[in-house]
């Protein structure tokens, strides 16, 4: 797939422009940069369709990074950062982002995953054409290099096949205070090695019975030294491959061979990776001695990882609430998918501003999910159009306003600004009649101290319409209001000479009974109650907000109704709602809170 999208930041007005904030990481590559670290890049061997120039010319990429997904699930708001900052660094350094599936795991893996991913990274505003290619790319389509690499390990007494069982490797592996024990196969020759491996890629040998390891050290104190395995044997049909192989590389090992084939400079992981390291450079010291592949080699490099209160991000978790039905699945507006996060209005501008904001360091720290949100209504307040909607309505009566011959209320216009900040957007045309939908809580029979709404005798203006005096109101058997009762002042209308006429304290939004859209609207707030569920010895599920979503009814202008799915607006005084992209018709959008005006969380 060819993408466009690779210039992410749109600096017209509709957008938020961010300048890149400097950390570790960039710095770390102005050194490379100035000290021509990564300059003449070239290939020592044959890389097949993985080059990314031929072999002896330079590489017209100053960087190469890569955004490396396992598609085994969907993405969620942490990939967020690494795929901001990842595809960020190759833009803002004249370089390449490389788009790569490390699929090398067939049993959890789906095209449903790869194309939900390559989506997520197209939606974020992110893409991976560039120098004239696309660098989309699947370490599956490298499992014969890799196989060749294996096969060259064995050849240098670097590698071996194992056949203890799985129980037997964990005990001789040793522990953090405990060397290993070697295997008693450690020692074969090179040449029975060799066979052995062919036999397991032949499908010879049952899953399970024998592994390929490297052979470093048993008694390494980073226990990952300790002879880890690099390849298994596994019968499972492949995504992308088929039922080409029944052996498969181990992620540890395909990590740091897919970025030398992909000629990656700054292989940027979280810090869960840096134990990892070690092997990475061995690996690829290894091979370049045994001529596969040519200096400079990449180097890793690991940053924390993004842990953001109210949310989980275990792919467990996730599934858990998935599967058991506690959300309504991959993108429920609730979790912390990106399908999720999209569907609910959460925007590409929002995300990057967030992982600007948050920065990038080496230190694990917690990231509270206000800055999320603030990030989202900073961006939501540039480009959402204003709308006027109704969510708790009762009736209010203009009681002296004209009618005509039948009794019919006259009908007038009123003018709204579609946006505050862009007035080149014009105004609207609002309907004003004698019946309209006003919100509950803006009349109070009692009022409280600084009560500046309608109540008995009151004034207060309908905003974009006339001063009007509360006169009465109507009750139900149960005592609750449901319609209250007005007149209106004909000289003091807004936008006329008369608007100031009459000094109010109280402005209030309103939309016509007889012109109002009546929706579904679905208020969603944070999924969890506590800022870090599950902590202690509680079970997450228990730390789920009950009042994650409620379903209510409202009036909204008239307008709303041609609102098509996923387009955004303030509903003025309520907060930033979207059109459901899922559950919207032609003429019947439904409609989700993405954020409110501001945050209702802070104790």
């Amino acid at each position: 797939m060819m993408v466009n999208l690779f210039n992410v930041f749109d600096m017209s007005s509709e957008k938020t422009p961010i300048a890149p904030a400097s950390n570790f990481i960039r710095g770390i590559i102005d050194r490379d940069l100035a000290q021509g670290t990564n300059a003449n890049r070239h290939w020592a061997g044959t890389p097949g369709d993985a080059a990314h120039h031929a072999a002896g010319q330079p590489d017209p990429a100053k960087i190469r990074t890569r955004f490396p997904p396992e598609p085994n699930g969907y993405l969620h708001i942490g990939h967020a950062k690494s795929i901001c900052l990842n595809f960020g660094l190759a833009r803002d350094y004249e370089g390449v982002c490389h788009m790569r599936f490390d699929d090398t795991n067939p049993e959890k893996e789906e095209q449903e995953y790869v194309d939900s991913i390559t989506e997520m990274v197209q939606w974020l505003g992110f893409g991976w054409e560039a120098f004239g290619k696309s660098h989309l790319y699947y370490a599956s389509n490298y499992f014969e290099m890799m196989y060749q690499a294996a096969e060259a390990l064995i050849s240098a007494g670097k590698a071996y096949v194992d056949e203890q069982s799985a129980e037997e490797m964990r005990i001789n592996r040793g522990t953090l205070t405990e060397a290993g024990k070697n295997s008693p196969w450690r020692d074969r020759s090179i040449e029975e090695n060799l066979s052995k491996f062919r036999e397991m890629r032949d499908g010879k040998h049952a899953d399970g019975s024998m592994v390929l390891r490297a052979k470093i050290d048993m008694a390494s104190p980073n226990i990952n030294l300790r002879d880890p395995a690099i390849y298994r044997i596994k019968r499972a049909h492949h995504h992308n491959t088929g039922d080409q192989w029944c052996i498969y590389p181990m992620y540890t090992f395909a990590h740091p061979l897919e970025d030398a084939f992909e000629g990656i400079t700054h292989s940027i992981c979280t810090l869960e990776f840096e134990d990892q390291r070690p092997f990475y450079d061995w690996v690829l010291e290894r091979l370049a001695e045994a001529g596969m592949l040519a200096h400079p080699l990449p180097k890793q490099y690991e940053f924390a990882r993004l842990n953001l209160t109210y949310v989980v991000l275990s792919k467990r978790k996730l599934i858990d609430l998935v599967e058991n039905k506690h959300v309504s699945g991959w993108d429920d507006p609730r979790l912390p998918t990106l399908a999720g996060a999209r569907r609910r209005g959460y925007t590409p501008e929002g995300f990057r501003l967030f992982a600007d904001r948050i920065g990038v360091s080496k230190s694990d720290s917690w990231i509270e999910y206000t800055i999320l949100e603030d990030c989202m209504r900073e961006t939501l307040n540039l480009s959402a159009e204003r709308r006027i909607a109704v969510l708790d309505p009762i009736k209010l009566v203009i009681d002296n306003y004209p009618v005509d011959s039948n009794g019919k209320s006259q009908s007038e216009d009123c003018f709204a600004p579609n946006h505050p900040l862009k007035p080149e957007l014009g105004k609207r045309t609002v309907q004003l009649t004698k019946e309209l939908w006003i919100e509950r809580e803006d009349f109070m029979e009692e009022p409280s101290k600084g009560f500046f709404r309608l109540v008995p005798d009151g004034l207060v203006r309908l905003r974009y319409g006339y001063v009007v005096k509360c006169t009465g109101f109507d009750k139900d058997a149960n005592g609750n209001v449901t319609t209250v009762h007005c007149e209106y002042l004909p000289d003091t209308k807004s936008g006329t000479p008369g608007s100031d006429s009459v000094k109010v304290k109280g402005n209030i939004h309103w939309v016509s009974a007889n012109h109002a859209y009546e929706a579904e609207i679905r208020m969603y707030d944070r999924l969890f109650k506590e800022a870090h569920p599950g902590a202690g010895d509680r079970d997450y599920l228990d730390d789920i907000n009950p009042n994650s979503v409620t379903t209510i009814t409202a009036q909204l202008e008239l307008s709303l109704k041609d609102a098509q799915p996923a387009e955004s607006f303030q509903f003025e005084r309520h907060g930033y709602f979207v059109a459901d992209r899922k559950d919207s018709v032609a003429g019947k959008p439904v409609f989700n809170r993405t954020v409110t005006l501001k945050d209702t969380w802070q104790k």
